[in-house]
């Protein structure tokens, strides 16, 4: 992941001072190489890659954070030579096309762009939009980077917390456009937003086509189209000059990856020297003894790959007021000594690219539901068939037939009318008005089937889609950002194939994950492919919160969230209670609870927000409001949202 942070001022005048705080902001040991430009027409910009920013012929300013997968099929359109650098592609396809040019790139990647001519700001994703690109607007000029950081800590004024953020957070995911900051926006998976003075314009530049389908006679067709397209996928993100390195937790996903990258390797077909793998574990876990599954997919390569314990107590141990600046909630989700030796891993032996399983699970029919294909038959009015499936997947899953029916039907119907009080039941320590006001984001902005238009199943993709790009979105950034993180099963190729073909491959009666299972028999070791699931945490967060007992329960004392209208202290103390003597408890946004309140009480710390409390919290001589580290505004905390015009 490279760094970039740009500041156009309109009026013109220079930027030299922007610059030097977020120079002074964003250099560190990881990060020693980065590059100063100053352009006419107030602008500046800081990279990380001396190559950038790129000039383009026509006097356009560009820069680029990513990677090319259909680099020979650009070159040879653009007649470009065969060493043009990804950035240099880019450029010549804007130059040649303007914005239509991004729906052609392929990959991993996120680009800023600065037309002098017409005075205007492009920033754009990829479809997928896991490479971070942040911007604010203000009445002077348009601030961007790649990192929240500057654009929190250099503003003139303290920022405001997005209350729609935090409940996606907690819930679920909040949408990729979001981020803990109100003002503060994120550019949209498969858009680009274009800024000129006064007016800021968002558009998407490619969406995934309904319409295409793919049918075969037999399965064998269906195995051999997705081993060559999952190979593909995975064959495209071990492009790097040093080691690639994958995460290997035992489970279906992240094995397949290393074992399907072993072969691209051995047959030359990669372009890495080398893949190396790392694994996480905790002995204390039950529930998660991965070790017996990850130590055979290192047998069948004959490499033994790196180990790191998941130590969860340092979680719950972490003095907010010591705490280094972290600018999301989800930054603190990330395991201390986990990341620690995770980053002197990476530095030690070169890694630039870490592979991840995440996607896989969701996209390859993890969850086996019948509702989706139930729903297709009962939309498309195909009852002899609907009335066959409906038999079969009810002997398969021991449920009547009319319970497996009416989930499908529900899916029509709206979803607030029997989720909204469910959750206030499972999460009492929640204030109902937070809850009420943010409803949409709390049920990760569910919505129900359409009976007209695209397939029910496609739209289930779609929806499963958007939840894994707010996943991306809110991720920690880990190893310091020195290791690029992709994703193998969200590639663009493969995610057409698998919304194109019929959901009964993917997942049938008895069989989940069936595709899968089948193409890569042979592959991956069988104890793997024959797991039934993968097993999960759910001991050691709550035995972490038993060794810090006192320190969490103290915690309701003066909570900043309580303060803010998000939550009941007590009810959350009794909820820390039940966990601590075993009790069903949601530990997930129980956990999550606990990090915003550090997070919380780390901004105030800092200056960065604005709360009443008392002065064992605070160290000031009165309980009053903090002030403020810049300006004079008070900020509200209601959030705030930047007109943008969708077209």
């Amino acid at each position: 992941m490279s760094i970039h942070y740009g500041r156009w001022s309109f009026d013109g005048r220079p930027v030299a001072t922007d610059l030097d705080r977020a120079f002074s902001l964003l250099s560190s040991p990881v990060r020693n190489d980065i590059q100063v430009y100053r352009a006419e027409g107030g602008v500046g910009i800081l990279s990380q890659t001396e190559t950038q920013p790129l000039l383009t012929n026509s006097g356009a300013i560009l820069t680029w954070d990513g990677r090319l997968d259909n680099r020979e099929e650009l070159l040879s359109e653009y007649r470009l030579s065969k060493d043009s650098s990804d950035a240099a592609i880019a450029a010549a396809g804007f130059e040649r096309q303007g914005t239509r040019s991004f729906r052609k790139l392929l990959g991993d990647w996120a680009l800023v762009l600065w037309n002098p001519d017409l005075r205007t700001l492009f920033l754009a994703k990829d479809f997928l939009g896991p490479r971070r690109l942040y911007y604010s607007a203000d009445q002077d000029g348009i601030t961007w980077s790649s990192l929240l950081d500057p654009l929190v800590l250099l503003r003139e004024s303290s920022p405001t917390i997005d209350n729609e953020y935090v409940a996606g957070w907690i819930f679920s995911f909040p949408t990729s456009e979001r981020t803990p900051y109100a003002g503060i926006h994120s550019v949209p998976p498969a858009s680009f937003v274009e800024l000129q003075p006064g007016t800021c314009r968002g558009q998407t530049y490619w969406q995934f086509d309904s319409q295409k389908t793919i049918r075969y006679t037999r399965d064998a067709d269906y195995e051999e189209h997705f081993r060559n397209v999952f190979s593909e996928s995975v064959r495209r993100r071990l492009r790097s000059d040093g080691p690639v390195l994958a995460e290997l937790s035992g489970g279906m996903d992240s094995s397949s990856i290393v074992c399907v990258a072993d072969s691209l390797v051995s047959l030359g077909r990669a372009e890495t020297p080398s893949l190396d793998t790392v694994s996480y574990f905790n002995d204390a876990e039950p529930n998660w003894d991965e070790r017996p599954y990850f130590t055979l997919v290192e047998e069948q390569r004959g490499r033994t790959g790196f180990h790191i314990e998941a130590n969860w107590e340092p979680l719950f141990a972490r003095d907010p007021s010591a705490m280094r600046f972290l600018a999301s909630p989800a930054d603190l989700a990330v395991l201390p000594n986990l990341d620690q030796e995770l980053t002197r891993y990476v530095l030690t032996h070169g890694n630039r690219v870490l592979l991840s399983g995440i996607g896989g699970d969701e996209m390859m029919g993890g969850v086996p539901t019948p509702a989706p294909e139930l729903a297709d038959l009962l939309a498309g009015g195909n009852v002899g068939r609907l009335a066959h499936q409906l038999k079969i997947w009810s002997l398969s899953v021991r449920k009547p037939w009319l319970h497996l029916f009416c989930e499908a039907v529900s899916g029509f119907l709206p979803v607030w009318r029997w989720l909204r009080p469910k959750q206030g039941r499972l999460m009492p320590w929640f204030a109902p008005s937070f809850l009420e006001r943010h409803g949409d984001a709390a049920r990760g902005y569910s919505k129900r089937w359409r009976v007209l238009g695209n397939p029910p199943s496609f739209q289930e993709n779609l929806a499963t889609l958007r939840g894994l790009q707010g996943q991306l979105a809110a991720c920690p950034i880990t190893a310091d950002g020195a290791c690029a993180k992709t994703y193998p099963y969200l590639d663009r190729d493969l995610l057409e194939f698998l919304f194109a073909i019929a959901r009964e491959q993917l997942v049938r009666p008895g069989h989940r994950r069936s595709l899968m299972r089948r193409a890569l028999a042979g592959i991956v070791p069988n104890p793997i492919l024959s797991r039934r699931r993968k097993a999960f945490v759910a001991r050691a967060p709550l035995v972490a919160m038993l060794a810090h007992r006192d320190r969490l329960l103290d915690l309701r004392r003066e909570m900043i969230s309580a303060s803010l209208g998000m939550v009941d202290p007590r009810q959350f103390g009794c909820a820390l209670e039940r966990a601590m003597r075993g009790e069903a408890t949601p530990v997930i946004p129980l956990v999550r609870t606990i990090l915003l309140e550090q997070w919380f009480r780390q901004l105030f710390h800092r200056g960065l927000l604005w709360t009443s409390v008392s002065p064992a919290l605070t160290g000031l001589p009165n309980p009053t409001l903090r002030p403020p580290l810049r300006g004079h505004r008070r900020p509200s905390l209601e959030p705030e949202t930047l007109p943008v015009e969708r077209r």
